[in-house]
């Protein structure tokens, strides 16, 4: 009688591409580990925590900030020769964050301490009445459109 081996069956191709090697491994992205982040609003502050653990933030990360976006890179390149085995992600990592409306992108500071990256952006704190009415002045009818 025959044991039965039970494999799962999304673990085969993955197998086989670490066995050869391949550098097609980036191309598998579904197994890639993107930069993981947490967000909040804390002391009139928008505040973007992400993991970069392993990552030295002088030379392997980059931060930057654009009309309502942030975005973060990291970059980690496989330094060992021969064959060997290894579970890590070489390759570059992008994250990129919508920011509130609200954000002031001259207003953005970054440190990393321990593995945690954080990013501190200043929200403008414009003095306005939450609704408003609006008032509704009678007049002449909207131009029509033109036929095109």
């Amino acid at each position: 009688m025959s044991t039965l081996l039970h494999r799962d069956p999304r673990n085969a191709v993955p197998e086989l591409l670490d066995w050869l090697e391949s550098p097609f491994n980036t191309l598998r992205p579904y197994l890639a580990q993107a930069i993981r982040v947490e967000d909040y609003v804390a002391d009139g502050r928008y505040v973007v925590r992400a993991e970069v653990p392993g990552f030295d933030p002088d030379k392997d990360v980059e931060v930057t900030v654009g009309p309502g976006f942030l975005t973060i890179k990291t970059e980690r390149a496989d330094e060992s020769e021969g064959k060997h085995h290894s579970e890590f992600r070489y390759g570059h990592f992008t994250r990129t964050v919508p920011l509130p409306a609200e954000a002031d992108d001259n207003d953005v500071t970054a440190s990393c301490h321990n593995g945690i990256l954080t990013v501190s952006i200043g929200l403008k704190t414009a003095e306005r009445e939450p609704h408003r009415k609006v008032p509704v002045v009678k007049g002449a009818p909207a131009p029509a459109l033109a036929a095109g």
